[in-house]
Protein backbone atom coordinates (compact mmCIF):
# COMPACT_ATOMS: atom_id res chain seq x y z
CA UNK A 1 0.00 0.00 0.00
CA UNK A 2 1.40 3.38 -0.76
CA UNK A 3 1.00 6.05 1.80
CA UNK A 4 1.11 10.22 0.99
CA UNK A 5 2.25 12.15 3.28
CA UNK A 6 -0.88 13.20 5.45
CA UNK A 7 -0.94 16.56 6.63
CA UNK A 8 -0.32 16.47 10.39
CA UNK A 9 0.85 19.90 11.18
CA UNK A 10 -1.93 20.75 13.67
CA UNK A 11 -1.17 17.87 15.80
CA UNK A 12 2.54 18.64 16.17
CA UNK A 13 2.37 22.50 16.24
CA UNK A 14 -0.70 22.51 18.65
CA UNK A 15 -0.92 19.54 20.39
CA UNK A 16 1.31 18.43 23.27
CA UNK A 17 3.98 16.22 22.84
CA UNK A 18 2.40 13.55 25.15
CA UNK A 19 0.59 12.25 21.84
CA UNK A 20 1.45 8.79 21.32
CA UNK A 21 -0.83 6.11 19.42
CA UNK A 22 -0.56 8.51 16.05
CA UNK A 23 3.32 8.48 16.36
CA UNK A 24 3.00 4.73 15.31
CA UNK A 25 -0.02 5.45 13.05
CA UNK A 26 1.16 8.41 11.38
CA UNK A 27 -2.06 9.64 9.16
CA UNK A 28 -5.14 10.86 9.68
CA UNK A 29 -7.91 8.62 10.21
CA UNK A 30 -11.71 9.88 9.04
CA UNK A 31 -14.02 6.79 8.79
CA UNK A 32 -14.57 3.61 10.90
CA UNK A 33 -16.99 0.33 10.49
CA UNK A 34 -17.07 -2.72 11.89
CA UNK A 35 -13.39 -3.99 12.11
CA UNK A 36 -12.03 -1.69 9.39
CA UNK A 37 -10.52 1.78 9.53
CA UNK A 38 -10.44 4.42 6.72
CA UNK A 39 -8.02 7.85 6.11
CA UNK A 40 -8.39 10.68 4.35
CA UNK A 41 -6.50 9.81 1.51
CA UNK A 42 -8.58 6.51 1.21
CA UNK A 43 -6.66 3.64 2.69
CA UNK A 44 -7.97 1.17 4.54
CA UNK A 45 -6.87 -0.60 8.05
CA UNK A 46 -7.35 -3.87 9.57
CA UNK A 47 -7.71 -2.80 13.22
CA UNK A 48 -6.28 -5.71 15.75
CA UNK A 49 -6.41 -2.41 18.38
CA UNK A 50 -9.74 -2.10 18.82
CA UNK A 51 -9.63 1.04 20.86
CA UNK A 52 -7.47 -0.73 23.51
CA UNK A 53 -9.97 -3.21 24.03
CA UNK A 54 -12.86 -0.56 23.84
CA UNK A 55 -14.43 -1.81 21.09
CA UNK A 56 -15.44 -5.16 20.96
CA UNK A 57 -18.17 -4.82 19.11
CA UNK A 58 -16.31 -3.22 16.26
CA UNK A 59 -16.41 0.36 14.75
CA UNK A 60 -19.59 2.09 14.77
CA UNK A 61 -21.77 -1.18 15.33
CA UNK A 62 -24.89 -0.65 13.35
CA UNK A 63 -27.32 -2.21 15.74
CA UNK A 64 -25.40 0.33 18.84
CA UNK A 65 -26.15 3.10 16.46
CA UNK A 66 -29.29 3.02 15.68
CA UNK A 67 -29.91 2.82 19.64
CA UNK A 68 -27.92 5.64 19.84
CA UNK A 69 -29.29 8.07 17.35
CA UNK A 70 -32.77 6.54 18.52
CA UNK A 71 -32.36 8.14 21.81
CA UNK A 72 -30.42 11.22 20.65
CA UNK A 73 -33.37 12.06 18.42
CA UNK A 74 -35.95 11.96 21.06
CA UNK A 75 -33.91 14.56 22.60
CA UNK A 76 -33.29 11.94 25.53
CA UNK A 77 -30.99 12.82 28.74
CA UNK A 78 -26.92 13.44 27.78
CA UNK A 79 -25.67 14.37 31.00
CA UNK A 80 -27.64 13.64 33.87
CA UNK A 81 -25.06 13.23 36.86
CA UNK A 82 -25.87 10.45 38.85
CA UNK A 83 -29.72 11.15 38.26
CA UNK A 84 -32.36 8.80 37.69
CA UNK A 85 -33.14 8.27 34.29
CA UNK A 86 -34.75 6.01 31.83
CA UNK A 87 -31.70 5.16 29.98
CA UNK A 88 -29.90 4.53 33.49
CA UNK A 89 -32.34 2.00 34.52
CA UNK A 90 -32.75 0.25 31.03
CA UNK A 91 -29.03 -0.26 31.52
CA UNK A 92 -28.90 -1.61 35.01
CA UNK A 93 -31.98 -3.88 34.25
CA UNK A 94 -30.00 -5.03 31.47
CA UNK A 95 -26.78 -5.82 33.86
CA UNK A 96 -28.98 -7.11 36.44
CA UNK A 97 -30.99 -10.21 33.96
CA UNK A 98 -28.24 -10.60 31.52
CA UNK A 99 -24.95 -10.41 32.86
CA UNK A 100 -25.49 -10.89 37.35
CA UNK A 101 -28.28 -13.06 37.95
CA UNK A 102 -26.73 -15.90 35.17
CA UNK A 103 -23.79 -15.73 36.55
CA UNK A 104 -24.75 -15.40 40.42
CA UNK A 105 -23.55 -12.31 40.88
CA UNK A 106 -24.51 -10.68 44.08
CA UNK A 107 -22.80 -7.05 43.03
CA UNK A 108 -23.87 -3.13 43.89
CA UNK A 109 -22.96 -1.11 41.14
CA UNK A 110 -21.32 1.93 41.05
CA UNK A 111 -20.49 4.73 38.42
CA UNK A 112 -17.76 6.13 39.67
CA UNK A 113 -16.72 8.52 36.34
CA UNK A 114 -15.96 7.92 32.92
CA UNK A 115 -12.73 6.58 32.75
CA UNK A 116 -11.10 2.87 33.60
CA UNK A 117 -8.57 4.91 36.16
CA UNK A 118 -12.07 6.45 38.00
CA UNK A 119 -13.48 2.59 38.73
CA UNK A 120 -9.58 1.76 39.79
CA UNK A 121 -9.56 4.68 42.34
CA UNK A 122 -12.81 3.80 43.65
CA UNK A 123 -12.34 0.47 44.35
CA UNK A 124 -8.92 1.60 46.31
CA UNK A 125 -10.89 4.02 48.03
CA UNK A 126 -13.55 1.29 49.09
CA UNK A 127 -11.31 -0.97 50.24
CA UNK A 128 -9.23 1.33 52.83
CA UNK A 129 -12.31 2.27 54.15
CA UNK A 130 -14.11 -1.06 54.48
CA UNK A 131 -10.97 -2.58 56.14
CA UNK A 132 -9.76 0.90 58.02
CA UNK A 133 -6.22 -0.07 56.10
CA UNK A 134 -4.15 2.00 53.80
CA UNK A 135 -1.89 -0.69 51.86
CA UNK A 136 -2.58 -2.04 49.08
CA UNK A 137 -0.83 -5.65 47.36
CA UNK A 138 -0.43 -5.37 43.62
CA UNK A 139 1.87 -7.28 41.05
CA UNK A 140 4.44 -6.88 38.98
CA UNK A 141 3.85 -5.92 35.56
CA UNK A 142 0.95 -4.38 36.19
CA UNK A 143 -1.35 -1.69 34.59
CA UNK A 144 -4.32 0.19 36.75
CA UNK A 145 -4.20 3.52 35.39
CA UNK A 146 -2.68 6.59 35.23
CA UNK A 147 -4.36 8.68 37.98
CA UNK A 148 -2.04 8.70 41.10
CA UNK A 149 -3.73 5.99 43.29
CA UNK A 150 -4.22 3.79 40.03
CA UNK A 151 -0.36 4.63 39.59
CA UNK A 152 1.00 3.43 43.24
CA UNK A 153 -0.18 0.21 41.80
CA UNK A 154 1.02 -0.04 38.33
CA UNK A 155 4.84 -1.35 37.40
CA UNK A 156 5.74 0.25 34.94
CA UNK A 157 8.86 2.39 35.67
CA UNK A 158 8.47 5.04 32.96
CA UNK A 159 4.48 5.88 33.87
CA UNK A 160 5.17 5.64 37.17
CA UNK A 161 7.91 7.87 36.72
CA UNK A 162 5.07 10.54 35.43
CA UNK A 163 3.66 11.28 38.87
CA UNK A 164 6.24 13.79 39.80
CA UNK A 165 5.85 12.43 43.38
CA UNK A 166 6.33 9.42 45.44
CA UNK A 167 3.51 6.77 44.84
CA UNK A 168 3.23 5.48 48.40
CA UNK A 169 0.51 2.61 50.12
CA UNK A 170 1.46 0.01 47.04
CA UNK A 171 3.32 -3.14 47.60
CA UNK A 172 4.55 -5.01 44.30
CA UNK A 173 4.22 -8.82 44.40
CA UNK A 174 5.07 -11.04 41.94
CA UNK A 175 2.64 -11.96 39.22
CA UNK A 176 2.12 -15.72 38.34
CA UNK A 177 5.49 -17.27 36.47
CA UNK A 178 7.47 -14.49 37.56
CA UNK A 179 10.03 -16.68 38.57
CA UNK A 180 9.56 -19.31 35.48
CA UNK A 181 8.08 -21.77 37.87
CA UNK A 182 10.72 -22.30 40.10
CA UNK A 183 9.38 -20.80 43.41
CA UNK A 184 5.79 -21.89 44.44
CA UNK A 185 2.95 -19.48 43.98
CA UNK A 186 2.72 -17.12 47.04
CA UNK A 187 5.73 -18.19 48.77
CA UNK A 188 7.21 -14.99 49.71
CA UNK A 189 3.92 -13.05 50.04
CA UNK A 190 2.79 -15.32 52.44
CA UNK A 191 5.67 -15.61 54.23
CA UNK A 192 5.82 -11.32 54.76
CA UNK A 193 2.08 -11.58 56.15
CA UNK A 194 2.46 -14.24 58.44
CA UNK A 195 6.04 -12.34 59.99
CA UNK A 196 5.58 -10.29 62.39
CA UNK A 197 8.94 -8.18 61.30
CA UNK A 198 8.67 -8.46 57.79
CA UNK A 199 7.78 -4.61 57.78
CA UNK A 200 4.58 -5.06 55.34
CA UNK A 201 1.50 -3.38 56.81
CA UNK A 202 -1.33 -5.76 56.73
CA UNK A 203 -2.99 -4.62 53.05
CA UNK A 204 -6.68 -3.63 52.94
CA UNK A 205 -6.87 -5.84 49.31
CA UNK A 206 -4.85 -7.20 46.60
CA UNK A 207 -5.88 -5.87 43.17
CA UNK A 208 -5.05 -8.30 40.02
CA UNK A 209 -5.58 -8.88 36.37
CA UNK A 210 -6.59 -12.13 35.12
CA UNK A 211 -4.55 -11.08 31.81
CA UNK A 212 -2.02 -8.35 32.17
CA UNK A 213 -2.46 -6.31 28.85
CA UNK A 214 0.02 -3.49 29.01
CA UNK A 215 2.34 -6.00 30.86
CA UNK A 216 3.01 -7.73 28.03
CA UNK A 217 -0.03 -10.12 27.34
CA UNK A 218 1.00 -12.11 30.62
CA UNK A 219 -2.19 -14.52 31.45
CA UNK A 220 -2.46 -15.99 34.92
CA UNK A 221 -3.37 -19.49 35.20
CA UNK A 222 -6.93 -20.37 36.80
CA UNK A 223 -5.33 -22.36 39.34
CA UNK A 224 -3.33 -19.17 40.28
CA UNK A 225 -6.08 -16.84 40.95
CA UNK A 226 -8.06 -19.40 42.88
CA UNK A 227 -4.72 -19.54 45.30
CA UNK A 228 -4.91 -15.89 45.42
CA UNK A 229 -8.69 -15.45 46.16
CA UNK A 230 -7.75 -18.18 48.99
CA UNK A 231 -4.56 -16.52 50.34
CA UNK A 232 -6.93 -13.40 50.25
CA UNK A 233 -9.93 -15.12 52.71
CA UNK A 234 -7.19 -16.17 54.74
CA UNK A 235 -5.44 -13.14 55.28
CA UNK A 236 -8.65 -10.72 55.82
CA UNK A 237 -8.16 -9.11 52.47
CA UNK A 238 -10.28 -7.87 49.86
CA UNK A 239 -9.76 -9.56 46.14
CA UNK A 240 -10.13 -6.73 43.87
CA UNK A 241 -10.20 -7.65 39.49
CA UNK A 242 -9.31 -4.90 37.25
CA UNK A 243 -11.68 -6.14 34.53
CA UNK A 244 -11.11 -2.88 32.81
CA UNK A 245 -9.69 -4.71 29.18
CA UNK A 246 -10.29 -8.08 29.90
CA UNK A 247 -13.37 -7.97 30.50
CA UNK A 248 -16.88 -7.54 28.43
CA UNK A 249 -16.27 -10.96 26.66
CA UNK A 250 -12.36 -10.21 25.65
CA UNK A 251 -11.06 -13.53 27.09
CA UNK A 252 -14.57 -15.64 26.32
CA UNK A 253 -16.47 -15.22 29.23
CA UNK A 254 -18.22 -11.96 30.53
CA UNK A 255 -15.39 -11.64 32.72
CA UNK A 256 -12.44 -12.70 32.91
CA UNK A 257 -12.62 -14.37 36.22
CA UNK A 258 -15.73 -16.76 35.72
CA UNK A 259 -12.65 -19.67 34.07
CA UNK A 260 -11.20 -19.65 37.26
CA UNK A 261 -14.35 -20.24 39.52
CA UNK A 262 -13.86 -17.51 42.06
CA UNK A 263 -15.91 -14.45 42.91
CA UNK A 264 -14.15 -11.11 43.77
CA UNK A 265 -15.12 -9.04 46.26
CA UNK A 266 -14.83 -6.02 43.95
CA UNK A 267 -14.62 -5.74 40.27
CA UNK A 268 -14.02 -2.96 37.97
CA UNK A 269 -14.99 -2.59 34.38
CA UNK A 270 -14.46 -0.07 31.64
CA UNK A 271 -13.86 0.59 27.94
CA UNK A 272 -16.22 -1.99 26.22
CA UNK A 273 -18.81 -1.57 28.85
CA UNK A 274 -20.33 0.96 26.65
CA UNK A 275 -20.07 -0.80 23.49
CA UNK A 276 -19.74 1.91 21.30
CA UNK A 277 -16.11 3.27 22.71
CA UNK A 278 -18.25 6.15 24.76
CA UNK A 279 -16.86 6.75 28.22
CA UNK A 280 -18.06 4.41 31.17
CA UNK A 281 -16.90 2.56 33.83
CA UNK A 282 -18.68 0.55 36.74
CA UNK A 283 -17.27 -0.35 40.14
CA UNK A 284 -18.74 -3.88 41.34
CA UNK A 285 -18.65 -4.86 44.98
CA UNK A 286 -20.44 -7.71 47.17
CA UNK A 287 -23.37 -5.35 49.01
CA UNK A 288 -21.89 -5.99 52.58
CA UNK A 289 -19.28 -3.23 51.01
CA UNK A 290 -21.59 -0.85 50.22
CA UNK A 291 -20.55 1.44 53.07
CA UNK A 292 -20.62 4.60 50.76
CA UNK A 293 -22.22 7.84 52.63
CA UNK A 294 -23.71 9.75 49.91
CA UNK A 295 -21.77 11.61 47.45
CA UNK A 296 -18.26 9.94 49.28
CA UNK A 297 -17.45 9.33 45.87
CA UNK A 298 -18.43 11.23 43.06
CA UNK A 299 -17.88 12.90 39.48
CA UNK A 300 -19.47 15.32 36.75
CA UNK A 301 -19.36 12.93 33.84
CA UNK A 302 -20.80 9.45 35.88
CA UNK A 303 -23.94 9.35 34.17
CA UNK A 304 -23.12 9.23 30.66
CA UNK A 305 -26.61 8.59 29.30
CA UNK A 306 -25.90 8.08 25.80
CA UNK A 307 -23.26 5.35 27.01
CA UNK A 308 -26.04 3.41 29.10
CA UNK A 309 -28.05 2.83 25.91
CA UNK A 310 -25.43 1.61 24.32
CA UNK A 311 -24.27 -0.52 26.71
CA UNK A 312 -27.87 -2.14 27.09
CA UNK A 313 -27.96 -2.36 23.24
CA UNK A 314 -24.93 -4.19 23.33
CA UNK A 315 -26.11 -6.59 26.28
CA UNK A 316 -29.26 -7.52 24.64
CA UNK A 317 -27.36 -7.94 21.33
CA UNK A 318 -24.60 -9.72 22.46
CA UNK A 319 -25.27 -12.05 25.42
CA UNK A 320 -28.74 -12.41 25.85
CA UNK A 321 -28.63 -16.11 24.10
CA UNK A 322 -26.15 -17.37 26.69
CA UNK A 323 -23.09 -18.70 25.67
CA UNK A 324 -22.84 -17.96 22.06
CA UNK A 325 -20.37 -14.92 21.89
CA UNK A 326 -18.18 -16.86 24.37
CA UNK A 327 -18.29 -19.66 22.36
CA UNK A 328 -17.42 -17.81 18.80
CA UNK A 329 -14.60 -15.60 20.84
CA UNK A 330 -12.88 -19.01 21.86
CA UNK A 331 -13.17 -20.01 18.05
CA UNK A 332 -11.63 -17.26 16.84
CA UNK A 333 -9.10 -17.50 19.64
CA UNK A 334 -8.40 -20.86 18.11
CA UNK A 335 -7.73 -19.33 14.86
CA UNK A 336 -5.50 -16.67 16.00
CA UNK A 337 -3.11 -19.22 18.17
CA UNK A 338 -2.95 -21.63 14.76
CA UNK A 339 -1.50 -18.78 12.86
CA UNK A 340 1.05 -17.49 15.70
CA UNK A 341 2.12 -21.19 16.30
CA UNK A 342 2.64 -21.44 11.98
CA UNK A 343 4.61 -17.60 13.02
CA UNK A 344 6.83 -19.10 15.74
CA UNK A 345 7.46 -22.18 13.82
CA UNK A 346 8.79 -20.07 10.51
CA UNK A 347 11.37 -18.28 13.10
CA UNK A 348 12.08 -20.18 16.25
CA UNK A 349 15.14 -18.81 16.88
CA UNK A 350 14.22 -14.83 16.74
CA UNK A 351 10.38 -16.04 19.04
CA UNK A 352 10.37 -16.42 22.47
CA UNK A 353 7.03 -17.24 22.88
CA UNK A 354 3.54 -16.54 22.19
CA UNK A 355 0.55 -16.98 24.73
CA UNK A 356 -2.89 -15.81 25.17
CA UNK A 357 -6.65 -16.51 25.82
CA UNK A 358 -9.76 -15.72 23.92
CA UNK A 359 -9.11 -12.68 21.48
CA UNK A 360 -6.32 -11.52 23.38
CA UNK A 361 -2.77 -12.01 21.90
CA UNK A 362 0.95 -11.16 21.88
CA UNK A 363 3.88 -12.14 20.47
CA UNK A 364 7.26 -12.15 22.92
CA UNK A 365 10.60 -11.41 20.64
CA UNK A 366 14.46 -12.30 21.49
CA UNK A 367 15.17 -8.87 20.27
CA UNK A 368 13.34 -6.80 22.27
CA UNK A 369 13.24 -3.95 19.47
CA UNK A 370 11.32 -5.80 17.07
CA UNK A 371 8.23 -5.43 18.33
CA UNK A 372 8.41 -2.20 17.49
CA UNK A 373 9.56 -2.59 13.85
CA UNK A 374 6.83 -5.71 13.24
CA UNK A 375 3.53 -3.43 14.38
CA UNK A 376 5.47 -0.25 12.20
CA UNK A 377 5.64 -3.08 9.14
CA UNK A 378 2.52 -3.89 9.88
CA UNK A 379 0.90 -0.28 9.49
CA UNK A 380 2.66 0.10 6.43
CA UNK A 381 0.73 -3.08 5.19
CA UNK A 382 -2.52 -1.55 6.38
CA UNK A 383 -2.55 -3.71 9.64
CA UNK A 384 -3.15 -1.67 13.59
CA UNK A 385 -1.59 -3.36 16.15
CA UNK A 386 0.33 -1.98 19.49
CA UNK A 387 3.27 -3.69 21.49
CA UNK A 388 3.41 -3.91 25.01
CA UNK A 389 5.58 -4.99 27.88
CA UNK A 390 7.94 -3.20 29.92
CA UNK A 391 10.30 -2.65 27.26
CA UNK A 392 7.20 -2.85 24.10
CA UNK A 393 8.93 -6.10 23.63
CA UNK A 394 5.30 -7.90 22.75
CA UNK A 395 3.11 -7.32 19.80
CA UNK A 396 -0.15 -7.15 21.10
CA UNK A 397 -3.58 -8.45 19.56
CA UNK A 398 -6.47 -7.04 20.45
CA UNK A 399 -9.14 -7.59 17.42
CA UNK A 400 -13.13 -6.81 17.68
CA UNK A 401 -14.68 -9.65 18.96
CA UNK A 402 -16.95 -9.64 16.16
CA UNK A 403 -14.85 -9.71 13.42
CA UNK A 404 -15.33 -12.27 10.82
CA UNK A 405 -12.85 -15.11 10.31
CA UNK A 406 -11.98 -13.79 7.05
CA UNK A 407 -10.76 -10.35 7.89
CA UNK A 408 -9.02 -12.48 11.13
CA UNK A 409 -7.42 -14.59 8.61
CA UNK A 410 -5.88 -11.77 6.52
CA UNK A 411 -5.16 -10.08 9.26
CA UNK A 412 -2.86 -12.71 10.89
CA UNK A 413 -1.22 -13.55 7.35
CA UNK A 414 -0.22 -9.33 7.13
CA UNK A 415 1.19 -10.04 10.30
CA UNK A 416 3.24 -12.96 9.42
CA UNK A 417 4.40 -11.05 6.54
CA UNK A 418 5.48 -8.17 8.59
CA UNK A 419 7.42 -10.54 10.96
CA UNK A 420 9.41 -12.21 8.13
CA UNK A 421 10.16 -8.85 6.28
CA UNK A 422 11.38 -7.67 9.77
CA UNK A 423 13.73 -10.54 10.14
Amino acid sequence: MTITQPDLSVFETLESEVRSYCRGWPTVFDRAQGSRMYDEDGHTYLDFFAGAGSLNYGHNNPVLKRALIDYLERDGVTHGLDMSTTAKRGFLETFQNLVLRPRDLPYKVMFPGPTGTNAVESALKLARKVKGREAIVSFTNAFHGMSLGSLAVTGNAFKRAGAGIPLVHGTPMPFDNYFDGQVPDFLWFERILEDQGSGLNKPAAVIVETVQGEGGINVARPEWLRALAELCERQDMLLIVDDIQMGCGRTGAFFSFEEAGITPDIVTVSKSISGYGLPMSLCLFKPELDIWEPGEHNGTFRGNNPAFVTAAAALETYWADGSAMEKQTRKRGEQVEQALAAIAEEDRAAIKEYRGRGLVWGIEFVDRSRANRVAQRAFELGLLIETSGPESEVVKLLPALTITPEELDEGLRTLARAVRETA
